[in-house]
């Protein structure tokens, strides 16, 4: 059995984690952090956790085998650092080492990256892209939510080189996404029956999604992304449309067109576990507690675009159950394990 830490387990993505390794056969949670409800039992601050006889510590208890951080970024570096470097395996949820180049970082972060020299061991934790890396890898960095979404939304098409480089990305996405601290913008009262645009001077997740798009482009293209998150009145759940031309003649005209990108998306994630190509468009409670992501690829016949909607549970696939999948990859158990449940549904 698998001794597993949570640093953070007070957040959306650390509680989500507790209830999601519950029933896992291989892990066995046995120890959890917190700032700001050290002290306290699990199950006080979480009711829903209540299965759990274990007190929330302000550090990490010794003796654990695999550790999970859904610490804020920089936060989470400092303290995933000295654990790395002593060899125990972590996925960090935080957005420390999910790109390759500390400036960029720098840029979009700000301050200097608190352990830089681990970057270059660091592995993208998308397993529909790098499975065999994350397979071989102690440091795994879980995808952001909205980047998940608009990646596997566009991966296909890209590696199969049918479509231009002039990409729309447009999510939106439940309040949960912004974590659990009091914001005003989150509040009922100004979120409810409303829909806002944000990030539209540059967000946060765009240099994680130009990073990864344009790693597997065909021929070295980089291509140029415009990325616009949403914020929508429900808790979770994100829904991404994203848009590119078809390179001309790059599929038939028509029908035979849209049949075509559809089979260029089933072929690419016919060996998948938590990736589903759609037979209509798809929505966000379709996903909502499990770890799928359903995409649903369409042809605009008169504009010669590609358009591909994408749904995940921001909270699940968007986090603590990817983090989950990757862990089972990082071990050596199959991938699926405590993660092969539908959907909540309504």
């Amino acid at each position: 059995m698998v001794k597993v830490g949570i640093i953070n387990v007070t957040g959306y993505a650390g509680a989500e984690l507790a209830r999601l390794l519950y029933n896992h056969p291989e892990a066995d949670v046995v120890s959890v952090t917190g700032r700001s409800e050290a002290g306290k039992k699990l199950a006080d601050v979480f009711p829903h956790l209540a299965s759990y006889d274990l007190t929330i510590e302000p550090e990490l208890a010794s003796g654990v085998d695999f550790v999970f951080s859904a610490l804020p970024h920089a936060a989470s570096a400092e303290a995933c650092a000295p654990l790395v470097r002593a060899g125990l395996p972590v996925v960090d949820l935080s957005a420390d080492f999910r790109l390759h180049d500390a400036a960029v970082y720098s840029e979009w972060y700000g301050g200097e990256h608190p352990a830089q020299d681990l970057l270059p061991d660091a592995v993208y934790g998308l397993p529909e892209l790098h499975r065999e890396a994350i397979k071989g890898a102690k440091l795994v960095a879980n995808p952001g939510c909205y980047p998940e979404g608009a990646i596997l939304a566009l991966a296909p098409a890209v590696k199969a080189g049918i479509i231009g480089p002039e990409i729309i990305v447009d999510s939106k996405s439940g309040v949960s996404g912004a974590g659990r601290g009091l914001q005003q913008n989150l509040q009922l009262g100004e979120a409810g029956e409303s829909v806002s645009a944000y990030g539209l001077d540059g967000h946060r997740h765009w240099p994680e999604i130009h990073q990864e798009v344009a790693a597997i482009w065909p021929g070295g293209v980089t291509p140029k992304i415009t990325f616009t998150p949403h914020l929508i009145p429900m808790t979770r759940g994100i829904l991404t449309t994203a848009y590119a031309p078809l390179v001309p003649g790059a599929v038939p005209d028509g029908d035979a067109g849209k049949a075509a990108v559809r089979e260029v998306y089933e072929q690419f994630y016919s060996d998948e576990p938590f990736v589903r190509v759609a037979a209509k468009p798809p929505a966000t409670k379709q996903t909502r507690g499990n770890n799928m992501c359903l995409v649903y690829p369409a042809v605009d016949v008169r504009t010669g675009r590609l358009v591909v909607v994408s749904v995940l549970d921001n909270l699940v696939k968007g986090a603590a159950g990817q983090a989950i999948q990757n862990m089972n990859l990082m071990l050596g158990m199959p991938e699926t394990t405590a993660l092969d449940m539908p959907a909540v549904y309504p």
